[in-house]
């Protein structure tokens, strides 16, 4: 990673940074030596934003998550038969999750080593135990296949959602829009689930 030069540093373009860092390193791997050479800023300029390095892995899941938890808040996921609400929650997070793609990366690849990385981890458990609710409730209405169980449907659904991380990148030429990625997703995922 080549040292970047800036003149000011706002907390969210130092977050930018240090989820590049952490996304290219790992976050174990990345010290604040790390993370001040590629801001291109002193160690004592980055205490002045945040107090740690946890901090900032903290700051940057936390926009993951509420991004992720913000879609089951929508209208879209709150209204209608559970088999819509699944669809919309489904097409949204494959959104939100190339919208926020570094930030998402970041938290799927949290392995529980820091207290910010337990947190992380249970929160992803609550979301995925809410969509869970949700496949539930659409096979009670008859709308999914009967012989899926809900819990492996959502780890499936959103293994394929999650796997997105891996090589959706956009601006490359060849690449589908996020609205074809996402669209795909909810048209492949639920060709299998739906009655």
């Amino acid at each position: 990673m080549t040292m970047a030069k800036r003149d000011t540093y706002t907390p969210d373009s130092l977050l930018a940074v240090a989820v590049e860092v952490f996304n290219d390193r790992g976050y174990d791997g990345t010290s604040m030596e790390h993370l001040s050479r590629a801001a291109g800023i002193s160690k004592s300029s980055i205490y002045h934003h945040v107090r740690s390095k946890e901090e900032l892995l903290h700051r940057a899941i936390s926009r993951a998550l509420d991004g992720l938890f913000g879609v089951l808040q929508e209208p879209g996921a709150r209204t209608g038969r559970a088999i819509e609400c699944l669809e919309y929650v489904a097409r949204r997070e494959a959104e939100v999750l190339m919208e926020e793609l570094p930030y998402v990366t970041l938290l799927l690849r949290v392995r529980g080593n820091t207290d910010t990385e337990r947190w992380a981890m249970e929160r992803r458990r609550e979301f995925d135990n809410e969509v869970t609710e949700l496949l539930k409730q659409a096979a009670a209405d008859g709308d999914l296949r009967p012989d899926v169980d809900a819990r492996l449907a959502t780890r499936l659904l959103f293994g394929m959602i999650n796997s997105i991380v891996e090589w959706y990148r956009p601006g490359r030429g060849g690449s589908a829009s996020s609205d074809e990625v996402a669209e795909a997703v909810v048209r492949t995922a639920f060709a299998g689930l739906r009655t």
